[in-house]
């Protein structure tokens, strides 16, 4: 008889790549399907970093590194984040691993016990509560609904801290909403954790060249430094370097920290590859002009894809300040019924109901901790988005 552990049972299979596969599926067999699902961006990894990972390969450069990354990546991170964000990292600060997943995971599982609360604004990325649960600890949801541009105010945090609390983790620009804090909204929240000490605070600012707002990008331990000591702050290349597959995460952060997840490290995956490490010291270090290109792309696909949406009959999409999502809310077709007479009850009807009759896949809200409303990734082609969107449109319209 087999047995799975109590820890397995506590989590569920990732919503999105559960989507991604029934999108592939239903290319295999031939339909027409648009996939909007993915979190991925459509652009390549810049050429300067695939020539630094062949020449690493032909210098042999693929053995066993240290356990926690390279010390040349190391000291690209650091750089990255004095450059970028005004933070100085020390090596021992800094811990390297396999994608942003992987950081947030070592960090977790490492520190958080049974009976620990970590706080995780709602909608948020599918992971963070599963992780969470793995490690044993209890998600605490604040939710921020599209009428607060889907970001948590420093009221909602404060009444959330418990003596139990343990994490705050915080996502800007968001997985899945495309909200992002301004150095102000950040401050307000920092201040309020100035007065709870024993709280840790991890920030995932994997989207920070995503960027749209008018003033900079900012993280809290940049805008708190008070916090410096006891934040984590998590990044990676899969974003902004379009280097999803290379999988290399990292993070900079309090030594006691990096030091436990070096050990958890250990004992599991051990290094991030060596060919990926050498490739991320060129992205990290090469000539960052095409960032702007990129984003600027975004920033296109976003207007279209917006505009479309708010076109829809039903559907109602705030305008996302960064990342390459919308999170269009869908109460106004809660209710309704399809052409084929099923009625939609919940927003994960809603995206079968496109998937099936639209042939354009989204992802549910539920599975972000908001609902009614779904995730569509804008992150393809401007024609290729116009085609999904019209689709929606035309299916909104024909609900009765």
């Amino acid at each position: 008889m087999s047995q799975t552990s109590a820890a397995l049972g506590r989590i569920q299979p990732s919503a999105t790549l559960a989507m991604t596969g029934r999108v592939n599926e239903l290319k295999r067999a031939g339909v027409d399907v648009i996939g909007l699902s993915a979190g991925e961006p459509d652009f390549d990894t810049p050429d300067f970093v695939k020539d630094a990972a062949i020449a690493a390969i032909r210098a042999g450069q693929t053995k066993y590194t240290t356990v926690d990354g390279t010390d040349e990546l190391k000291q690209a991170i650091a750089a990255k984040f004095k450059r970028d964000n005004g933070l100085v990292y020390e090596r021992s600060q800094i811990s390297v691993n396999s994608g942003g997943k992987h950081t947030l995971f070592n960090a977790l599982v490492a520190t958080v016990d049974v009976g620990d609360e970590v706080i995780i604004p709602a909608p948020y990325w599918v992971s963070y509560p599963d992780i969470v649960n793995f490690a044993g600890g209890t998600p605490v949801f604040i939710e921020a609904g599209a009428d607060q541009n889907y970001k948590i105010t420093p009221q909602q945090l404060d009444a959330a801290i418990t003596p139990k609390t343990k994490w705050v983790m915080l996502n800007s620009p968001s997985n899945p909403s495309g909200a992002a804090y301004s150095a102000a909204e950040l401050k307000g929240l920092g201040d309020v954790l100035l007065r709870h000490p024993h709280v840790l605070v991890m920030t995932d600012d994997m989207y920070e060249h995503v960027w749209y707002a008018d003033t900079p990008f900012s993280t809290i331990a940049q805008v708190c430094p008070d916090l410096y000591d006891r934040t984590l702050t998590v990044n990676g290349c899969s974003k902004a370097f379009a280097m999803t597959g290379w999988r290399i995460g990292f993070a900079g952060g309090p030594q006691w920290i990096i030091k436990a997840m070096s050990k958890l490290q250990s004992q599991s995956t051990s290094n991030p590859c060596s060919i990926s490490q050498a490739a991320a010291v060129a992205a990290l270090n090469g000539n960052q002009d095409f960032l702007e290109e990129r984003n600027a792309a975004f920033k296109r696909r976003r207007d279209i894809v917006v505009a479309m949406l708010n076109d829809a009959p039903g559907l109602v999409c705030p305008v996302p300040e960064g990342a390459f999502y919308v999170y269009p809310d869908c109460s106004g077709v809660i209710g309704k019924t399809t052409p084929k007479g099923v009625k939609i009850a919940t927003d994960e009807d809603l995206i079968n109901y496109f998937l099936d009759d639209a042939q354009v896949a989204a992802v549910h809200g539920a599975a972000f901790g908001l609902s009614p409303a779904f995730r569509v990734s804008y992150a393809t082609s401007e024609e290729v988005l116009k085609k999904a969107c019209t689709r929606i449109q035309e299916a909104c319209s024909a609900l009765k």
